[in-house]
C-alpha cells in the first residue's frame, strides 16, 4: 500500500479523499493549519472523523511557511507516492478583501509543496485548481483549452500562478503533475460559505435566503464523492495534464432553492440583492478529457446528492444550525 501527503486535510474535498484512500488500506500524512476562513467547527468535525481512522497521521502546520519543507521531510519515515495539494484559500468574493492570504497559500504554498517533491524525489503531484480560472465568457460546456488568462478575481489569479509553477517544476525536474480544475462541489459537511450548505441551513431554520443577483445564474454541481474519486484516479502517471472535474449537472440558483424546498419540506423566504462582480454568471464543465484519461464520470445524481446533504444536516443539526454562513 502507498503513503500519501495531503494538504488541507480538514478541508471539504481533502477529508473525503483521505477517507477513501484509508479505506483502501493506504496511509496518509495530513497537513492543515485549521484557519478560520470559514467556521472552524466544520474543519474540527472533519478532522475528528479522520483521526479516528487507522493509517492517518496529522500535522498542524501552514504550507505557506517555508520551514514546512524541512518539517515535513523530518516526518517522512517512508517514501511518498504522491503529494496531493488540496490546501487553498478559496472564495471569489473573499479574495477581493484580502488577496495577500490567497497568494500566500495558493502560490507560495504550492511552491513549497513542489519543492518538497523535488527534494524528496516524490514522483507525483496533484494540484487542486478551479473553474473560476475561465473568466467571464467561456464556451459552455467549458473545455480545458478555453481562455484562462483573464481571471476575474485574485482567487482565480492565484490558482493560475500555481498552475504555472507546476508546469515549471514538471519541465525542470520531471515531476508527473495533474492539475484538477474543480467546478462546484457539494455534499455532507460541505463548506458553509457556499450556496448549497447555506441554503440548506437557512431554509431548515426559517432564515432568509440571500441571493446575489436575480437567481438565474447557474452552476454545474458535482457530489463530493465523485470529486474525491476523480482525484484518486488522477494519481496515475500522465506526464503533465490539466483536467476539469465536476460541473456535470447544471441548475439555476432559483431552481436549486426549489429543489431544497421540496427535499427539506419547507418554503424558503428569498431575498435578492445585487450581483457580485467577482462572481461568474454560469459554470458548466466539459469533462470529456477526464473521462478519456482517467475513466472518470460523475455517478451521483443532483437530487440524490442534495438528499444526502439534507439528511446529514438533519442528523448533525444540533451544532450545524449554529455554523456561521456569511
Amino acid at each position: 500500500m502507498s503513503h500519501y501527503l495531503i494538504t488541507g486535510a480538514a478541508g471539504f474535498i481533502a477529508h473525503r479523499t483521505i477517507e477513501m484512500l484509508l479505506a483502501e488500506g493506504h496511509t496518509v500524512l495530513g497537513v492543515d493549519n485549521m484557519n478560520d476562513a470559514y467556521d472552524p467547527r466544520m474543519k474540527e468535525y472533519r478532522l475528528k472523523r479522520l483521526q479516528a481512522m487507522p493509517g492517518f497521521e496529522f500535522l498542524l502546520a501552514d504550507i505557506s511557511d517555508r520551514d514546512i519543507i524541512s518539517r515535513l521531510s523530518s516526518r517522512l519515515h517512508r517514501p511518498l507516492e504522491a503529494v496531493i495539494n488540496l490546501a487553498a484559500r478559496a472564495g471569489v468574493r473573499a479574495s477581493t478583501e484580502n488577496p495577500w492570504v490567497f497568494v500566500e497559500t495558493n502560490v507560495i504554498g504550492t511552491l513549497n509543496m513542489l519543492e518538497l517533491c523535488r527534494q524528496q524525489h516524490v514522483p507525483k503531484f496533484i494540484l487542486a485548481s478551479t473553474s473560476s480560472i475561465y473568466g467571464a465568457d467561456p464556451p459552455y460546456p467549458t473545455p480545458e483549452t478555453a481562455e484562462s488568462d483573464r481571471p476575474l478575481q485574485p482567487y482565480a489569479a492565484s490558482k493560475k500562478g500555481a498552475e504555472a509553477l507546476c508546469h515549471s517544476y514538471h519541465h525542470l525536474f520531471g515531476i508527473d503533475i495533474s492539475i484538477l480544475r474543480y467546478f462546484t462541489v457539494y455534499g455532507p459537511a460541505g463548506r458553509p460559505d457556499l450556496a448549497m450548505f447555506r441554503f440548506a441551513q437557512w431554509i431548515s431554520e426559517g432564515r432568509p435566503v440571500h441571493v446575489n443577483g436575480d437567481g438565474e445564474q447557474s452552476r454545474g454541481f458535482t457530489y463530493v464523492d465523485d470529486i474525491a474519486r476523480g482525484t484518486i484516479l488522477a494519481l496515475k502517471p500522465l506526464g503533465f495534464e490539466i483536467m476539469n472535474l465536476g460541473g456535470h449537472e447544471v441548475i439555476s440558483i432559483n431552481n436549486l432553492i426549489r429543489l431544497l424546498e421540496e427535499i427539506i419540506g419547507k418554503k424558503a423566504v428569498v431575498e435578492y440583492g445585487p450581483f457580485h462582480p467577482a462572481d461568474m454568471r454560469n459554470n458548466w464543465a466539459d469533462v470529456s478529457k477526464a473521462k478519456r484519461l482517467l475513466g472518470w464520470e460523475a455517478q451521483v445524481p443532483l437530487r440524490e446528492g442534495v438528499r444526502r446533504l439534507v439528511e446529514w444536516y438533519m442528523a448533525e443539526r444540533s451544532w450545524a444550525r449554529e455554523v456561521l454562513t456569511p
